[in-house]
């Protein structure tokens, strides 16, 4: 992974693991293989524990320890209403910056293509 996706991961990825809790209650692993599977590949499980025990101490979680078959019980995130509100917002400056990051790589492009053809 470049260093720029990661330094623009490193803003986003809290967002985006909300998300996919908001989907469905889920745990560290699961939300790890999903992020894996949406081709988020070079995302260490470490990365994920440690964003999900800075979520669950901003109360955006809410935690339920369910037994697992194979060791101790694992901690099942659940998004809360804090938690939605916090999404909501997320998902509302994701739209704001796209937009206005869509619109300066138009006028740039437009700008680079007028001034191409006026050589």
């Amino acid at each position: 992974m470049s260093k720029q996706m990661t330094e623009m991961l490193k803003g986003t990825l809290e967002g985006i693991v909300l998300a996919i809790i908001a989907v469905k209650p889920a745990y560290g692993y699961e939300i790890t293989t999903q992020l894996r599977d949406e081709g988020f590949t070079d995302i260490a499980e470490g990365t994920i524990y440690a964003l999900l025990v800075r979520i669950e101490q901003r109360g955006l979680v809410d935690v339920e320890k369910v037994p697992s078959e194979k060791g101790p019980p694992r901690k099942v995130y659940t998004l809360n209403t804090q938690g939605s509100e916090y999404l909501n917002e997320f998902w509302g400056t994701w739209e704001f910056l796209a937009e206005r990051i869509h619109r300066l790589q138009e006028h740039i492009n437009n700008t680079n293509n007028s001034t191409t053809e006026g050589e």
